[in-house]
């Protein structure tokens, strides 16, 4: 008989639906049935495309007698982390604080008053490696709430006090400065890999974030060294296996610091942000390789993501079938010399392996490679190369395909729209422009309430029942202003403003610029969740401080520009020490430093300077710079109000810290105001 996950939205919860353990979603009836049955709470948190996750599922909560035995000591509660971040970020700290690390999957032990007091991640189903098994940690946990429930009363209280005792030191005041921007890139600069790009070792994780922040450095000061890291950094990964070369799109991470190998599973966020990245390496540089991998990524998000209402699903698996019924990860992905001779015939086959990579030994598991575009001298022949990419991908889509997560999750949509919506404003991609208003569309119809309150999640046009959080409001109205720049559409404006007035009204903390990731309203947690650092994506905070700067640049609003400059007090205190977890904080300290720069450009819509003036000021790399556009009557967007025509001609204006220069109908002086 199904369990009570039967009815939830969430994919990975209908996942466990059919396990022989009696799962509960999260909710208070679980805690209430914890307290009356006088049981303590086994709390599980993972996701859909979670490779651990599903080896302790199959190996755990699967198995009829392991269940047997968490259904009659536990109560056993079930998180998908994509759709209560607040309840992963909580229980997360607390793990990471008790072992010194975490992950997914995450099992945490509690009272019945959600105070925990054993944590751990993946357990075997027997002991390895050190490793207890997990029926070990069980019978373990279970004997102590038996025989020394004081002592685990005692040990949850003083966890959950030594949580509270971790609030965040907010900092500064004030907004980073010159100084402080400068300390960040010296301290990149420290951290960087000169042979591989990027930072740090092994895992290695796509630095989207800090690659903005050094194209915005670069734009700002003209430093060589920003620019050299950010391009260096997208090449190596773009080259690397990280990257889908037949079908486009990235990983989530490389488990080693080449790039070379990456885990499979691929991420809408890492997608989003990464599509974005390199559309704006394009637009300072002029890469070509940039530009290919900007528009693979945006049509891999539209072809593989897209959802039946025109959303974009959270995430594809790591793992498939390998043809031979077992589900094995990166199956899909890789390829053996005699399977590329098997769809290309010998002569192509061996140009295939040359060209991608492809070695007797293999780079990956089983003699198998993950196709990678290694630096070499030889010269391949273009078209030769276009017919075995169709070819192999072609055979690769005959392949049993990885599960895909149909969730749609608010704050990813939202980087997903203001990806989509520039790319195609760059590439003269009007079908990229259309998805992302499909994606605007739906987080409107279906994600957004009458008071303008955001809904997390939804699946299948249904909207889910846990609340947003602050990177959902932040990113949807980040994904909003850059479909106001790209269309001229004043509506987009106006709702990224109804869900900033949230942020300033739910999610802050008084006149100090701190932030919570959670509303003042929502579900109350053993503690409030609040963390200014980026992880793989944004965090809520500095998301909503980019959100409320791009806001105030476009209205005038002071409320928001003060907003965003206390929120950055954050960035003064962490960027000399941590920079490489603040990277969108320090993007939007440049922006801010550089104004940010508020263009306007008036004409008739199918007049051709028009379009030629709104293209320049959109594919200006001056940080930040936000743009309106539309005829000199149009209301639909505050920056247009009092900016007639130049002798009848379309016109440009640009403004700058409460100074405007004189309006322009030349393109190339447009530009020119928009560079440094």
């Amino acid at each position: 008989m199904p369990n009570r996950l039967a009815h939830e939205t969430s994919p990975y919860l209908l996942q466990h639906a059919d396990n022989p353990v009696d799962w509960w979603p999260w909710s208070a009836e679980a805690f209430e049935e914890a307290r009356r049955s006088g049981r303590p709470v086994l709390l599980s948190v993972g996701y859909s495309s979670c490779h651990w996750c599903h080896v302790m599922a199959h190996e755990s909560f699967e198995d009829e007698e392991t269940a047997a035995y968490l259904n009659a000591h536990f109560v056993s509660v079930k998180v998908d982390r994509e759709e209560r971040p607040d309840v992963d970020a909580v229980y997360m700290e607390a793990v990471q604080a008790a072992t010194g690390q975490g992950g997914w999957p995450m099992t945490v032990f509690l009272t019945a008053d959600a105070e925990p007091f054993y944590f751990g991640t993946y357990f075997p189903p027997e002991s390895r490696h050190g490793m207890p098994s997990f029926r070990q940690v069980l019978e373990g946990v279970q004997s102590a709430w038996t025989d020394r429930r004081d002592e685990v009363s005692e040990v949850a209280g003083k966890i959950v006090r030594d949580l509270a005792g971790r609030e965040i030191g907010f900092g500064d005041s004030r907004p980073p400065g010159e100084e402080e921007l400068a300390q960040a890139l010296l301290g990149l600069t420290r951290d960087y890999d000169a042979t591989h790009g990027g930072f740090g070792g092994a895992p290695k994780f796509p630095p989207s974030m800090v690659v903005e922040f050094l194209l915005r450095h670069h734009a700002r000061t003209g430093s060589e060294g920003a620019l050299q890291m950010a391009s260096d950094t997208c090449e190596r990964m773009a080259r690397g296996g990280l990257y889908d070369q037949l079908g486009g799109g990235f990983a989530r991470y490389s488990v080693d610091r080449e790039w070379r190998v990456p885990h499979f599973e691929k991420m809408l966020y890492d997608n989003a942000l990464l599509c974005r990245v390199y559309a704006h390496l394009w637009r300072a540089t002029g890469s070509e390789l940039a530009r290919r991998v900007a528009l693979e990524t945006a049509d891999f998000m539209v072809g593989e993501l897209r959802t039946a209402e025109g959303g974009f699903a959270s995430a594809l698996d790591a793992d498939s079938d390998d043809g031979s019924g077992r589900h094995v990860e990166g199956a899909y992905y890789v390829w053996t010399p005699g399977q590329l001779g098997e769809v290309l015939g010998d002569e192509d086959g061996r140009l295939a392996a040359r060209y991608y990579g492809v070695t007797e030994e293999g780079t990956f598991e089983e003699g198998a490679s993950v196709l990678q575009l290694p630096q070499q001298e030889a010269v391949f022949d273009a078209a030769a190369l276009a017919s075995v990419r169709g070819r192999l991908l072609a055979a690769r889509a005959g392949r049993p395909a990885p599960g895909r997560d149909d969730k749609v999750v608010a704050a990813w949509n939202g980087l997903a729209v203001a990806a989509l919506a520039e790319t195609g404003a760059y590439f003269d991609r009007p079908d990229l422009v259309d998805a992302a208003l499909g994606a605007a569309d739906l987080l409107v119809r279906v994600h957004l309430d009458e008071h303008a309150r955001l809904a997390r999640t939804s699946k299948d046009g249904r909207a889910g029942a846990n609340a947003g959080v602050l990177e959902d409001y932040a990113d949807v109205a980040e994904g909003f202003l850059a479909l106001a720049s790209v269309t001229g559409e004043g509506v987009w404006l106006e709702f990224a403003g109804f869900l900033l007035d949230h942020v300033l009204v739910r999610f802050t903390d008084g006149d100090s610029g701190a932030l919570y990731d959670t509303a003042a309203d929502a579900e109350r947690l053993i503690r409030r969740p609040q963390d200014p650092t980026d992880n793989a994506t944004p965090s809520g905070w500095s998301a909503a401080a980019g959100a409320l700067l791009s806001y105030a640049a476009q209205t005038g609003s002071e409320p928001h520009r003060t907003a965003a400059e206390r929120a950055l007090g954050v960035v003064t205190a962490l960027a000399p020490r941590a920079p490489r977890f603040v990277g969108w904080g320090l993007a939007t300290a440049e922006a801010l430093l550089d104004g940010p720069r508020e263009v306007a450009v008036v004409g008739p819509a199918d007049a051709p300077a028009t379009r030629e003036l709104h293209r320049a000021a959109l594919l200006a790399t001056a940080p930040g710079a936000v743009v309106a556009v539309g005829t000199p009557e149009s209301d639909e967007l505050p920056l247009l109000a009092d900016r007639p025509l130049v002798n009848g001609e379309p016109a440009a204006y640009v403004c700058r810290n409460f100074t405007c220069d004189a309006p322009t109908t030349d393109v190339d002086r447009l530009r020119a105001a928009l560079g440094r």
